[in-house]
């Protein structure tokens, strides 16, 4: 099962997170400081030390709390394209499919999920006429279809974890 940062394998775990581990997470998702020192800067606003946020942010990541840590970029608004996609691989072959959509730059947040469609993926890339050029070098060497579902409408979901 592939884990969202483009591979890997999602760690067999139920990650439990603490009080401080909430208030990082929560405090990241608004916005991060862009100063010399933001980690120090997002440190005093949640009333820990610098080095404390860092070290748990590492320890969420290394143990699959969180995937991923950076920023968001809006594909569109940079001229880029973006689609979600999904494929239907066989059990068998559902890791050297992964491996091979995986190697492209341009596939991101790979998931396995228990259904027909068991692989869904982003692209995302520097031109929208891209995207169906991407898709066709995964058909061509995967010999399987992929399933194209762009965005219709645009939603933003936050996540917060009460303490």
């Amino acid at each position: 099962m592939t884990d969202g940062t483009n591979g890997g394998t999602e760690p067999a775990l139920d990650p439990v997170i603490d009080d401080r581990d909430r208030a990082i997470i929560n405090g990241l998702q608004g916005g991060f400081p862009l100063t010399e020192t933001p980690f120090a800067v997002v440190a005093e606003d949640l009333d820990l030390h610098e080095d404390e946020v860092i070290d748990r942010v590492a320890a969420m990541l290394n143990a699959g709390v969180i995937t991923r840590f950076g920023p968001m970029y809006h594909a569109e608004r940079m001229g880029g394209g973006l689609t979600l996609a999904a494929m239907k691989v066989p059990d068998v072959d559902f890791e050297a499919v992964a491996a091979i959509v995986n190697a492209l730059p341009e596939v991101a947040h790979n998931y396995a999920r228990d259904h027909d469609f068991n692989m869904w993926f982003v692209i995302a890339t520097e031109s929208a006429e891209r995207i169906p050029e991407v898709i066709a070098e995964i058909e061509a060497a995967t010999g399987l279809a992929v399933f194209d579902m762009p965005k219709i409408e645009e939603f933003y979901i936050g996540l917060r974890f009460e303490a």
